[in-house]
Protein backbone atom coordinates (compact mmCIF):
# COMPACT_ATOMS: atom_id res chain seq x y z
CA UNK A 1 0.00 0.00 0.00
CA UNK A 2 1.18 3.68 -0.65
CA UNK A 3 1.29 6.11 1.41
CA UNK A 4 1.85 9.49 0.75
CA UNK A 5 2.33 12.60 2.72
CA UNK A 6 2.07 16.00 0.72
CA UNK A 7 2.99 18.76 3.74
CA UNK A 8 4.96 17.02 6.77
CA UNK A 9 7.04 19.51 7.48
CA UNK A 10 5.45 22.17 9.58
CA UNK A 11 4.26 18.92 11.96
CA UNK A 12 7.53 17.52 11.74
CA UNK A 13 10.71 19.57 10.86
CA UNK A 14 12.75 17.08 11.29
CA UNK A 15 12.84 16.44 14.92
CA UNK A 16 10.35 13.30 15.20
CA UNK A 17 10.06 10.66 13.34
CA UNK A 18 7.44 9.16 10.57
CA UNK A 19 8.88 5.41 11.29
CA UNK A 20 5.67 4.47 12.65
CA UNK A 21 3.48 4.63 9.50
CA UNK A 22 6.27 2.41 7.84
CA UNK A 23 4.66 -0.86 9.23
CA UNK A 24 1.56 0.21 7.38
CA UNK A 25 2.84 -0.08 3.83
CA UNK A 26 5.73 2.34 1.52
CA UNK A 27 5.74 5.47 2.67
CA UNK A 28 7.16 8.77 0.73
CA UNK A 29 7.42 11.96 2.68
CA UNK A 30 7.12 15.69 0.79
CA UNK A 31 7.80 18.68 2.76
CA UNK A 32 5.56 20.93 0.80
CA UNK A 33 2.83 20.24 -2.31
CA UNK A 34 2.43 22.96 -4.76
CA UNK A 35 -1.55 22.15 -5.77
CA UNK A 36 -0.19 21.99 -9.29
CA UNK A 37 1.12 19.17 -7.82
CA UNK A 38 -1.01 17.15 -5.94
CA UNK A 39 -2.51 15.31 -7.74
CA UNK A 40 0.69 13.62 -9.40
CA UNK A 41 2.00 13.47 -6.44
CA UNK A 42 -0.88 11.49 -4.71
CA UNK A 43 -1.63 9.81 -8.08
CA UNK A 44 -0.90 6.26 -6.85
CA UNK A 45 -1.60 6.34 -3.40
CA UNK A 46 -4.17 4.63 -1.59
CA UNK A 47 -3.57 6.79 1.72
CA UNK A 48 -3.19 10.52 1.69
CA UNK A 49 -1.68 12.57 4.66
CA UNK A 50 -2.57 16.49 4.75
CA UNK A 51 -2.51 19.40 7.08
CA UNK A 52 -3.08 22.16 4.72
CA UNK A 53 -2.84 20.87 1.03
CA UNK A 54 -6.32 21.71 -0.46
CA UNK A 55 -7.85 18.24 -1.36
CA UNK A 56 -11.50 19.40 -3.55
CA UNK A 57 -13.70 17.52 -5.72
CA UNK A 58 -10.91 18.82 -8.33
CA UNK A 59 -8.31 16.88 -6.59
CA UNK A 60 -10.36 13.56 -5.36
CA UNK A 61 -12.30 13.47 -8.45
CA UNK A 62 -8.44 12.32 -10.22
CA UNK A 63 -7.22 9.98 -7.22
CA UNK A 64 -9.51 6.72 -8.09
CA UNK A 65 -6.81 4.92 -5.77
CA UNK A 66 -7.25 6.80 -2.90
CA UNK A 67 -9.09 5.24 0.11
CA UNK A 68 -8.38 7.36 3.26
CA UNK A 69 -6.75 11.02 4.39
CA UNK A 70 -5.03 11.28 7.48
CA UNK A 71 -5.28 15.50 8.42
CA UNK A 72 -2.37 16.34 10.38
CA UNK A 73 -4.69 18.50 12.02
CA UNK A 74 -8.21 19.05 14.23
CA UNK A 75 -9.51 21.58 11.61
CA UNK A 76 -10.88 19.80 7.99
CA UNK A 77 -12.10 22.91 5.53
CA UNK A 78 -8.87 22.08 3.30
CA UNK A 79 -10.58 18.85 2.58
CA UNK A 80 -14.05 18.83 0.42
CA UNK A 81 -15.82 16.23 2.40
CA UNK A 82 -18.92 15.76 0.53
CA UNK A 83 -16.46 14.78 -3.09
CA UNK A 84 -14.73 12.66 -0.22
CA UNK A 85 -17.99 11.09 0.43
CA UNK A 86 -19.03 10.26 -2.72
CA UNK A 87 -16.00 8.60 -3.93
CA UNK A 88 -15.68 6.64 -0.79
CA UNK A 89 -12.87 8.07 0.93
CA UNK A 90 -12.47 8.07 4.57
CA UNK A 91 -11.40 11.19 6.63
CA UNK A 92 -10.17 11.21 9.99
CA UNK A 93 -8.67 14.07 12.18
CA UNK A 94 -6.74 14.78 15.33
CA UNK A 95 -9.00 16.54 17.93
CA UNK A 96 -7.75 17.76 21.07
CA UNK A 97 -3.71 16.99 20.93
CA UNK A 98 -2.97 20.21 21.25
CA UNK A 99 -4.95 21.33 24.15
CA UNK A 100 -3.03 22.10 26.51
CA UNK A 101 -0.23 23.95 24.23
CA UNK A 102 -3.14 26.44 22.33
CA UNK A 103 -4.55 27.49 26.13
CA UNK A 104 -0.42 27.80 27.01
CA UNK A 105 0.05 30.25 24.46
CA UNK A 106 -3.54 32.06 25.09
CA UNK A 107 -1.89 32.92 28.40
CA UNK A 108 1.48 34.02 26.88
CA UNK A 109 -0.51 36.20 24.28
CA UNK A 110 -2.32 37.63 27.11
CA UNK A 111 0.33 38.09 29.60
CA UNK A 112 2.26 40.20 26.77
CA UNK A 113 -0.74 42.36 26.48
CA UNK A 114 -1.10 43.26 30.13
CA UNK A 115 3.06 42.68 31.96
CA UNK A 116 4.47 43.43 28.41
CA UNK A 117 7.36 41.69 28.88
CA UNK A 118 9.02 41.57 25.68
CA UNK A 119 8.88 45.55 25.30
CA UNK A 120 10.32 45.96 28.86
CA UNK A 121 13.01 42.91 28.50
CA UNK A 122 14.22 45.39 25.48
CA UNK A 123 14.26 48.67 26.90
CA UNK A 124 16.51 47.06 29.39
CA UNK A 125 18.90 45.46 26.53
CA UNK A 126 18.54 49.03 25.25
CA UNK A 127 20.13 50.51 28.41
CA UNK A 128 17.38 52.20 29.25
CA UNK A 129 17.54 51.12 33.21
CA UNK A 130 20.94 51.62 33.60
CA UNK A 131 19.62 55.17 32.57
CA UNK A 132 17.33 55.48 34.69
CA UNK A 133 17.21 57.80 37.85
CA UNK A 134 14.50 55.43 39.47
CA UNK A 135 15.16 51.78 41.12
CA UNK A 136 12.47 50.72 38.39
CA UNK A 137 9.92 52.09 35.28
CA UNK A 138 7.62 51.07 33.09
CA UNK A 139 6.61 52.02 29.25
CA UNK A 140 3.23 50.58 29.27
CA UNK A 141 0.32 50.59 31.64
CA UNK A 142 0.69 47.31 34.00
CA UNK A 143 -2.44 45.19 34.11
CA UNK A 144 -3.27 42.45 37.49
CA UNK A 145 -5.74 39.89 35.91
CA UNK A 146 -7.07 39.00 39.24
CA UNK A 147 -9.91 39.86 39.56
CA UNK A 148 -10.73 40.86 35.78
CA UNK A 149 -13.11 38.67 33.28
CA UNK A 150 -12.08 35.87 31.30
CA UNK A 151 -15.18 35.94 28.35
CA UNK A 152 -14.97 31.95 26.37
CA UNK A 153 -16.52 31.99 22.88
CA UNK A 154 -16.69 28.14 22.17
CA UNK A 155 -16.39 25.96 25.13
CA UNK A 156 -14.72 22.75 23.83
CA UNK A 157 -11.30 20.82 25.17
CA UNK A 158 -9.48 24.21 24.37
CA UNK A 159 -12.05 26.92 26.07
CA UNK A 160 -12.59 24.80 29.13
CA UNK A 161 -8.34 24.38 30.02
CA UNK A 162 -8.47 28.41 29.53
CA UNK A 163 -11.14 28.62 31.77
CA UNK A 164 -9.65 26.35 33.81
CA UNK A 165 -6.18 28.02 33.90
CA UNK A 166 -8.34 31.80 34.40
CA UNK A 167 -9.91 30.54 37.84
CA UNK A 168 -6.28 30.16 38.91
CA UNK A 169 -5.03 33.55 38.31
CA UNK A 170 -8.15 34.51 40.13
CA UNK A 171 -10.22 35.64 37.22
CA UNK A 172 -13.93 35.29 36.83
CA UNK A 173 -15.01 33.29 33.48
CA UNK A 174 -18.27 33.65 31.56
CA UNK A 175 -19.03 31.32 28.44
CA UNK A 176 -20.99 30.75 25.90
CA UNK A 177 -21.25 27.25 24.01
CA UNK A 178 -22.74 28.29 20.96
CA UNK A 179 -21.34 31.28 19.37
CA UNK A 180 -24.32 32.30 17.38
CA UNK A 181 -25.67 36.06 18.26
CA UNK A 182 -28.74 35.35 19.94
CA UNK A 183 -27.81 31.94 21.62
CA UNK A 184 -29.13 31.40 24.24
CA UNK A 185 -26.90 28.66 27.26
CA UNK A 186 -29.27 26.22 27.62
CA UNK A 187 -29.76 23.13 30.80
CA UNK A 188 -27.42 24.23 33.68
CA UNK A 189 -26.19 28.02 33.28
CA UNK A 190 -22.88 26.83 34.99
CA UNK A 191 -20.01 24.60 34.73
CA UNK A 192 -18.07 24.21 37.89
CA UNK A 193 -16.87 28.33 38.22
CA UNK A 194 -17.83 29.21 34.87
CA UNK A 195 -21.03 30.79 34.24
CA UNK A 196 -22.55 29.89 31.05
CA UNK A 197 -24.31 32.24 29.10
CA UNK A 198 -25.03 34.00 25.60
CA UNK A 199 -22.76 35.82 23.37
CA UNK A 200 -23.79 38.60 23.57
CA UNK A 201 -23.52 38.09 27.80
CA UNK A 202 -20.18 37.03 27.16
CA UNK A 203 -18.86 39.92 25.03
CA UNK A 204 -20.33 42.96 27.20
CA UNK A 205 -19.32 41.38 30.62
CA UNK A 206 -15.44 40.24 29.71
CA UNK A 207 -12.65 42.21 30.23
CA UNK A 208 -10.49 39.87 27.95
CA UNK A 209 -12.26 37.62 25.46
CA UNK A 210 -10.74 34.11 24.16
CA UNK A 211 -12.03 32.98 20.66
CA UNK A 212 -11.98 28.99 20.85
CA UNK A 213 -14.49 28.35 18.11
CA UNK A 214 -14.39 26.56 15.09
CA UNK A 215 -14.71 28.52 11.60
CA UNK A 216 -18.05 27.81 9.90
CA UNK A 217 -20.31 30.19 7.91
CA UNK A 218 -22.38 31.27 11.00
CA UNK A 219 -18.63 32.32 12.52
CA UNK A 220 -17.17 33.74 9.93
CA UNK A 221 -16.36 37.32 11.16
CA UNK A 222 -17.99 36.98 13.96
CA UNK A 223 -16.18 39.03 16.04
CA UNK A 224 -16.96 42.91 13.71
CA UNK A 225 -17.72 46.29 14.27
CA UNK A 226 -21.05 45.65 16.14
CA UNK A 227 -19.85 42.90 18.58
CA UNK A 228 -16.76 45.00 19.69
CA UNK A 229 -19.12 47.60 20.05
CA UNK A 230 -20.98 45.09 22.94
CA UNK A 231 -17.57 44.88 24.66
CA UNK A 232 -16.53 46.90 27.26
CA UNK A 233 -13.66 49.92 26.71
CA UNK A 234 -10.43 48.81 26.43
CA UNK A 235 -11.36 45.05 26.27
CA UNK A 236 -8.60 42.24 25.28
CA UNK A 237 -9.32 40.13 22.12
CA UNK A 238 -7.23 36.89 22.06
CA UNK A 239 -7.80 34.42 19.30
CA UNK A 240 -6.11 31.45 18.81
CA UNK A 241 -8.97 29.69 16.62
CA UNK A 242 -9.29 30.91 13.28
CA UNK A 243 -8.28 34.36 11.15
CA UNK A 244 -11.55 34.38 9.89
CA UNK A 245 -13.52 33.98 13.26
CA UNK A 246 -13.02 38.32 13.29
CA UNK A 247 -13.19 40.61 10.89
CA UNK A 248 -9.76 42.37 10.57
CA UNK A 249 -10.51 45.43 8.98
CA UNK A 250 -12.53 45.75 12.31
CA UNK A 251 -10.57 44.67 14.76
CA UNK A 252 -7.64 46.60 13.55
CA UNK A 253 -9.90 49.91 13.28
CA UNK A 254 -10.69 49.17 17.19
CA UNK A 255 -7.36 49.19 17.94
CA UNK A 256 -6.57 52.39 16.33
CA UNK A 257 -9.11 54.41 18.34
CA UNK A 258 -8.77 52.67 20.99
CA UNK A 259 -12.23 50.77 21.44
CA UNK A 260 -9.95 47.71 22.09
CA UNK A 261 -7.52 48.22 24.38
CA UNK A 262 -5.26 45.21 22.55
CA UNK A 263 -5.16 41.73 20.74
CA UNK A 264 -2.74 39.27 20.74
CA UNK A 265 -3.83 36.51 17.74
CA UNK A 266 -2.29 33.71 16.62
CA UNK A 267 -4.01 33.17 13.19
CA UNK A 268 -5.03 35.22 10.12
CA UNK A 269 -7.43 34.91 7.49
CA UNK A 270 -4.61 34.22 5.26
CA UNK A 271 -1.74 32.48 6.14
CA UNK A 272 1.23 33.96 5.75
CA UNK A 273 -0.23 37.33 5.90
CA UNK A 274 -0.50 39.33 2.78
CA UNK A 275 1.85 42.85 3.53
CA UNK A 276 -1.38 44.38 3.11
CA UNK A 277 -3.19 42.85 6.16
CA UNK A 278 -4.29 46.10 8.96
CA UNK A 279 -3.63 44.20 11.61
CA UNK A 280 0.25 43.79 11.14
CA UNK A 281 0.09 47.73 11.92
CA UNK A 282 -2.57 48.52 14.07
CA UNK A 283 -1.53 49.05 17.65
CA UNK A 284 -1.15 47.26 20.65
CA UNK A 285 -1.60 43.78 18.67
CA UNK A 286 0.64 40.86 19.33
CA UNK A 287 0.66 38.00 16.03
CA UNK A 288 2.27 35.22 16.45
CA UNK A 289 2.90 32.67 13.04
CA UNK A 290 0.25 30.23 14.11
CA UNK A 291 2.25 28.24 16.73
CA UNK A 292 -0.04 27.50 19.23
CA UNK A 293 -0.34 24.08 18.47
CA UNK A 294 3.32 23.71 17.11
CA UNK A 295 5.16 22.58 20.56
CA UNK A 296 7.65 19.28 20.68
CA UNK A 297 5.20 17.79 22.99
CA UNK A 298 1.72 18.59 21.03
CA UNK A 299 3.53 17.15 17.92
CA UNK A 300 4.28 13.88 19.25
CA UNK A 301 1.31 13.22 20.51
CA UNK A 302 -0.10 14.37 16.66
CA UNK A 303 1.99 11.94 14.84
CA UNK A 304 1.05 9.15 17.72
CA UNK A 305 -2.88 9.54 17.13
CA UNK A 306 -2.27 9.90 13.43
CA UNK A 307 -1.02 6.40 12.96
CA UNK A 308 -3.41 5.24 15.53
CA UNK A 309 -6.09 6.42 12.99
CA UNK A 310 -4.81 5.02 10.26
CA UNK A 311 -4.40 1.41 11.76
CA UNK A 312 -7.74 1.54 13.05
CA UNK A 313 -9.03 2.09 9.53
CA UNK A 314 -7.06 -0.42 8.11
CA UNK A 315 -8.81 -2.81 10.93
CA UNK A 316 -11.84 -1.67 9.99
CA UNK A 317 -12.47 0.00 12.84
CA UNK A 318 -12.25 3.67 12.32
CA UNK A 319 -11.76 6.79 14.29
CA UNK A 320 -12.55 10.12 14.72
CA UNK A 321 -13.73 10.26 11.35
CA UNK A 322 -15.19 13.59 9.98
CA UNK A 323 -18.14 14.44 7.45
CA UNK A 324 -20.09 11.23 8.24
Amino acid sequence: MDIVILDGYTSNPGDLSWDALRKHGALTVYDHTPAELTVERARDAEVVISNKTVLGAAQLDRLPKLRYIGLLSTGYDAVDLDAARRHGVAVANIPAYSTPSVAQLVFALLLELTSHVAAHGASVRAGEWERSRDFCYWKHPLVELAGKTMGVVGFGSIGREVAKIAGAFGMEVLACRRPQPGAQPGGDASAGAVRLTSLEGVLSGSDVVSLHCPLFPETTGLIDRDAIALMKPGALLVNTARGGVIDERDVADALADGRLGGAGLDVLSTEPPRPDNPLLKAPNCVITPHIAWATREARTRLLRVLEENLAAFLAGRPQNLVGV
